[in-house]
């Protein structure tokens, strides 16, 4: 009887300890996720008697889960570059598309034009392959001459410029706050661009005005979410009457999580929360969601439904919903 007893006791504990362990015999860890944005306007150029004028803005997005140690876990990344266009005489012209460098795959074409020996994509796949396991300060030293990669880096298969990867996986550890994801989920990404265009009158700018919403996420096997991270970056490309551009290319450009109570929606908006604390809200109905799920949290009229306004989130929810439906 002991004997059947002892035996019993020793397979309960293989079954609890195969339970905590996953299928590779690793411990699942608990992790931090983070979010961070690293934004650059390359263009703000005017109209002239021949081309339309143009502002060009990149907005490099890294997502990281990290480990007690401080090591990443895992590593998102992706690229929203885009280029908006206004007439001589002050039109804006409203873009088609807004896919990401990620979104765009193989139509990248940096194999066909720019004989490069892997895509975009493939570029990114491959830098994260090599960021993981390491921590914030080795991440930093993988950055070689002309802002391209190490030995290490090019050898993995990424020859492209890596710097504005690692401005925005710095700016992600930094954000980074303790979850209840694990070490057995998944991260994914998602970005969203909606443009609102203005032409220019003679007494007023016209603007072309992009808001690029980024939303990261832990999931599990079922495709819910653990743990989610969200901003979003505003760029006003302006111009007068006769396509001069009119931007500013000298001020710095901050996220809207970046601006925190500098953001004046509760100082200048009347709001009741900053943005930031409206999105943090917003987050909170998201985990234990699908990507499906959350879409449900948003009305007929782009703003979030019942709950999601009970919840403190009463601003226009429809950037993160698009955002996250990518991460499905």
């Amino acid at each position: 009887m002991k004997k059947l007893i002892s035996i019993s006791l020793s397979v309960l504990m293989v079954l609890s300890v195969l339970a905590f362990v996953g299928c590779d015999g690793k411990k699942d860890e608990s992790v931090k996720l983070g979010m961070g944005i690293y934004t650059n306007v390359s263009k703000a150029t005017s109209a002239d008697g021949e081309t339309n004028g143009q502002g060009q803005v990149a907005m490099t997005v890294a997502a990281v889960t990290l480990n007690a140690a401080g090591k990443i876990v895992a590593c998102q990344l992706d690229t929203a570059d885009i280029t908006v266009a206004y007439t001589g005489e002050g039109k804006a012209i409203a873009n088609e598309s807004f896919k990401t460098k990620y979104e765009f795959g193989k139509d990248y074409n940096m194999v066909a034009y720019g004989q490069a020996a892997k895509e975009w994509f493939e570029q990114a796949d491959a830098f994260e392959g090599v960021v993981a396991g390491k921590t914030i300060d080795e991440v930093k030293a993988l950055v070689a001459g002309e802002n391209k990669g190490t030995d290490e880096v090019i050898n993995a298969g990424c020859t492209i410029m890596i710097s504005d990867f690692v401005k925005a996986i710095e700016k992600a550890v930094a954000n980074a706050v303790a979850t209840t994801a694990t070490t057995a989920n998944t991260l994914k990404l998602g970005v969203f661009t909606q443009q609102t265009t203005k032409d220019a009158a003679e007494d007023a700018n016209g603007s072309s005005k992009l808001e690029t919403t980024f939303f990261a996420a832990t999931v599990d096997a079922n495709g819910k979410v653990t743990a989610a991270a969200t901003d979003c970056v505003q760029v006003e490309f302006t111009f007068d009457a006769t396509g001069a551009s009119t931007f500013d290319t000298t001020k710095a450009i901050s996220s809207k999580r970046e601006a925190g109570a500098n953001y004046g929606m509760v100082a200048w908006g009347g709001a009741a929360k900053e943005w930031f604390e409206q999105a943090d809200a917003f987050l909170t109905l998201c985990v234990g969601k699908t990507a499906t799920e959350i879409a449900g949290l948003m009305g007929t009229d782009n703003y979030g439904t019942a709950d999601v306004k009970g919840a403190g989130c009463t601003i226009l929810v429809n950037g993160f919903v698009k955002a996250a439906a990518k991460i499905g």
